[in-house]
């Protein structure tokens, strides 16, 4: 993809480079706050629900994003997924379905708000199922621990904390469902996260610190995204937003 040095990328280069990172930073944490109000007004209309189709509620909300935003571009696609589905990778494209009554479902967008990407996904339970109520709650848990890792350690890498991440997972009973545990983010268009790329990925393959300086020159700034399974029940969940910032 060919860089666009139009709008707010092209205005940071303008800055001094100490005014250019807080700007990034307002953006992308403004970003994520509208990913937020965007999600809460999804659960407060019901749109992930029982009776609703995949599909048809990755629609709806991508028009409500429209509404509430104006206009809003999505630098990947936009995945709602259910029962079975949730134990598919993000690359795979599973055929459409009915979220059921007894059911998991969760939610991966990435909206574009002025410029800056949000990367946001949560997880939603019908139904009085416990072991898909204990992974609901073990999905921000593991996260905040996650989050507290990474602070923890000004050097810690991509290797240590995906580690980390797995290490928390095994303990709850759950697996890690696809190769990495989170990516970089900034503004869109985003350099290619190419999966040969390990160094923009929190992977085994990652022995780079996170906290360091891009190949352009800016700070990195990193996507905390926990898509755990049980194989054995069939069935998975997500959670994903800022690791670094918000």
């Amino acid at each position: 993809m060919a860089v666009d040095h139009s709008g707010a990328a092209a205005y940071d280069r303008r800055l001094e480079p100490g005014a250019a990172e807080a700007r990034r930073v307002e953006g992308l944490v403004a970003a994520q706050a509208k990913a937020v109000a965007l999600f809460a007004e999804v659960e407060a209309r019901g749109i992930v629900a029982p009776g609703v189709g995949e599909r048809e509620a990755s629609d709806r909300i991508r028009d409500l994003a429209n509404d509430m935003f104006g206009t809003t571009k999505h630098w990947h696609k936009r995945i709602i997924r259910s029962g079975p589905n949730t134990l598919v990778p993000y690359r795979d494209n599973p055929p459409d379905r009915i979220i059921g009554e007894d059911d998991i479902a969760f939610a991966d967008f990435g909206p574009i708000f002025e410029e800056y990407e949000a990367d946001f996904g949560r997880t939603y339970v019908f139904g009085d199922d416990p072991h898909k109520h204990r992974l609901l709650a073990d999905l921000p848990r593991v996260f905040d621990a996650g989050r507290a890792a990474f602070a923890a350690d000004p050097r810690i890498t991509g290797k240590q904390l995906y580690a980390e991440v797995e290490r928390l997972a095994g303990e709850a009973g759950w697996e890690i469902g696809i190769w990495h545990a989170g990516h970089l983010v900034g503004e869109f268009p985003h350099e290619t996260n190419d999966g040969a790329k390990a160094e923009s990925y929190i992977t085994p393959d990652n022995d780079n610190p996170l906290r360091r300086t891009s190949r352009s020159g800016r700070v990195c700034h990193w996507i905390l995204e926990l898509h755990f399974v049980d194989r054995h029940r069939g069935f998975g969940g997500f959670y994903e937003q800022l690791l670094d910032l918000a």
